[in-house]
């Protein structure tokens, strides 16, 4: 379908301001981009908030744990890994998403501060990731969450993280997991060659220089490209995985790969949801204050997290 009205507007805004495309900026000129960019979210809805720090060999990873008002432990949990391709982005920068997700779907939230490229690349993040995860599953009396219902999940290159993660425990032997919540996750970072890469190359908020930049940030290695923890799509076998909701946009570069690595999560006889925003554009979920169909997705989201989680429904917003 044509390109959502309101996101039209968006982007023609966005490009009355003369932004430099990321891939043309130093890693700290784009995280500052990106926080500038991010300033414009809705603020979330009150939460119980506290902030920790993970133990790990390669030093404490800090986490931010969020909560709803009206809860009592033990709570099902999300495990959040916020986007940026790796390079950019924070756990302030995605406050919004995780206060919202843990209101609607009556959830804890622990938002990963994981280590970001070029300075740390792969597999840092992953790593920080799945210890994050592995300390959650370890600890629940501690954090008042229950380790039997623990869902991961993140937007870009964080949907490619929980992916991972979602991998990891399998691989590894735990922890358990029960959901994986995909949000136009990359899925395939050795090749970035599908039709949407070329379709949506320009003019769409994400572009292919930019992608090509964070991948260049992120796995500088040529051989690394095709791991699996890098590519989950380029997984050998993807049986054994948690339940997915894959959530894609028409307008995205990143829209093919996510949509394949449904496809193959279902062809290895997992429970899948493909859903496609027809008209959305990479980054839709945090552009909601803007974009109608964000409220949407985010409506979706939270009721699959309540539907997994057992709980009978999610909030409405």
């Amino acid at each position: 379908m044509p390109l959502d009205p309101q996101a039209r507007l968006l982007l023609d805004f966005l490009a009355s301001q003369n932004a430099p495309d990321v891939s043309t900026l130093s890693p700290r000129g784009a995280r500052l981009l990106f926080a500038e960019h991010r300033a414009r979210s809705p603020a979330g809805p009150d939460a119980r908030v506290e902030d920790a720090l993970v133990p790990s060999a390669q030093g404490s990873i800090p986490v931010r744990i969020y909560k709803p008002l009206a809860s009592s432990a033990p709570l099902p949990v999300l495990m959040w890994f916020h986007g940026g391709g790796h390079v950019i982005g924070s756990v302030p920068e995605s406050d919004s998403e995780c206060r919202e997700l843990a209101t609607l779907a009556r959830c804890a939230v622990v938002s990963v501060e994981y280590r970001l490229a070029p300075e740390h690349p792969f597999p840092a993040a992953a790593d920080d990731c799945f210890t994050a995860t592995k300390w959650v599953a370890e600890h629940p009396p501690d954090l008042g969450v229950d380790a039997s219902r623990i869902a991961v999940g993140g937007d870009s290159a964080g949907g490619n993280l929980a992916a991972v993660v979602s991998l990891m425990a399998r691989d590894r032997g735990g922890p358990a997991l029960v959901f994986q919540l995909l949000v136009y996750p990359g899925t395939d970072y050795a090749s970035l060659d599908t039709k949407s890469h070329h379709e949506n190359a320009e003019g769409y908020f994400l572009t292919r220089p930019t992608m090509l930049w964070f991948r260049n940030q992120y796995v500088p290695k040529l051989d690394d490209r095709l791991n699996p923890y890098v590519s989950p799509l380029r997984a050998e076998s993807l049986e054994g995985l948690p339940r997915a909701l894959v959530m894609t946009a028409e307008y995205d570069p990143l829209r093919d790969e996510g949509e394949a690595y449904g496809a193959r999560l279902e062809q290895a006889g997992g429970s899948v949801v493909v859903r496609r925003y027809d008209g959305m554009i990479h980054g839709f979920l945090g552009m909601r204050n803007f974009l109608d169909k964000g409220k949407v997705a985010m409506s979706d989201a939270a009721a699959a997290l309540a539907s997994v989680f057992g709980l009978s429904q999610a909030i409405s917003p």
